[in-house]
């Protein structure tokens, strides 16, 4: 198998369509406050479910530069995407890391988040941030894994798409 990580061209697509983002949901993050930390334990999710996060090509960030797009290929296949850009805060942001179903496991999003991160350095950005949800633990678990630090959460973000919804937006930060 092989893995390449490549900058978007001027001339390619974004390719946002090309990206499933459906997931099962078996487990999600249960908040605590610890010596004025925030914490977490993992637990199930019953029933578990099918999610979707439906994505747009619209950029939020905050430098005219625009966004910097890395995409994975594996075997010359298409696998996986991370959208960086400059924040309001000057932390570099990930604004979007998907990686496809069938290659998932495979190390690709680590690989992806580790590019990123490489961007941020090389811009001299303080650290990087990004917000997920409660009940996506594997990325939860992939950014703690890389020495992100889950740093603040908002319970009501999502209540404009879902005045039903549960999750919660998590924010996670890495220092430099």
């Amino acid at each position: 198998m092989d893995i390449i990580i490549r900058k978007k061209e001027a001339n390619d697509s974004p390719q946002t369509k090309s990206f499933s983002r459906k997931s099962p949901v078996t487990s999600r993050l249960v908040l605590g406050i610890e010596n004025e930390k925030l914490v977490y334990t993992i637990a199930a999710v019953e029933p578990p479910y099918e999610r979707e996060v439906h994505a747009e090509d619209v950029d939020y960030g905050f430098s005219e530069n625009g966004p910097v797009i890395f995409f994975a290929e594996v075997d010359g296949k298409l696998a996986g995407r991370i959208k960086m850009l400059e924040w309001w805060n000057r932390f570099g942001y990930v604004e979007d890391l998907v990686v496809n179903p069938e290659f998932r496991g495979m190390g690709i999003g680590r690989k992806l988040l580790e590019r990123g991160i490489q961007w941020a350095r090389e811009n001299k950005y303080p650290g990087v941030m990004l917000e997920t949800q409660d009940d996506n633990v594997p990325a939860c678990t992939l950014y703690a894994s890389c020495g992100f630090v889950l740093s603040g959460f908002d319970r009501n973000v999502y209540k404009a798409i879902n005045p039903n919804t549960r999750e919660t937006a998590l924010f996670w930060y890495l220092m430099f």
